[in-house]
């Protein structure tokens, strides 16, 4: 499975690079058009150095013990501090089902990333997140008086990614693992259950 995933995100990636090597091919022809062409190079190259950039995101994740799969959400806003340095900060919406759906686990992550540009659209990226979770439990299930219960957990991630210019946006794609281990509160049928979870994200981030 996730042998698919990572094919379909290399795919997802290569698509707008091919794109943007035809769009220069194409606008070569003549003199006057490459004059634009360069101009429009230059911007770009300058939004690497020191933009920002906010706008949506969506991505896919599985918990290494969760039923299945999941979509989420969110808003990033990302800033370049040089040509081989940014940081974002993003929030997000998620949800994750354990145990045959009898845990369901809400989550807010907010996350701050460092990233570190080894080319110029390729990043690698590292950072931390405050996860503020709502746990609900199926009463027919567990115990009567087991209550939903809400906790924050603060958790790191790693990973690595692409950001591509599109004029005044950027197109932006990765992957990340997040290291965060929920309290189940001992729970029957929860016991050793790990939270620990990978994310693929898209997003649009529109420059400011």
């Amino acid at each position: 499975m996730r042998g698919r995933i990572l094919l379909i995100m290399v795919v997802a990636l290569a698509i707008p690079c091919l794109a943007l090597a035809q769009t220069d091919t194409t606008t070569q022809g003549g003199s006057s058009t490459t004059t634009t062409v360069t101009t429009s190079t230059s911007t770009s190259s300058t939004n690497w150095g020191g933009g920002a950039g906010f706008g949506p995101m969506l991505g896919w994740s599985r918990a290494n013990n969760s039923d299945a799969g999941r979509l989420e959400g969110g808003l990033a806003l990302r800033m370049h501090i040089s040509s081989a340095l940014g940081v974002e900060g993003a929030v997000f919406y998620r949800q994750d089902k354990y145990n045959n759906g009898a845990v369901t686990a809400t989550t807010w992550p907010i996350q701050v990333t460092g990233m570190l540009y080894i080319v110029p659209m390729v990043y690698g990226a590292i950072g931390a997140g405050w996860y503020h979770t709502t746990f609900d439990y199926d009463m027919s299930v567990y115990p009567a008086g087991t209550v939903s219960n809400t906790q924050t957990q603060f958790g790191w991630h790693f990973g690595g990614g692409l950001e591509v210019p599109l004029g005044r946006a950027s197109f932006t794609a990765d992957i990340r693992y997040v290291f965060l281990n929920y309290d189940f509160k001992q729970l029957p049928g929860t016991g050793g259950t790990n939270a620990n979870f990978y994310t693929v994200n898209v997003g649009i981030l529109f420059g400011l």
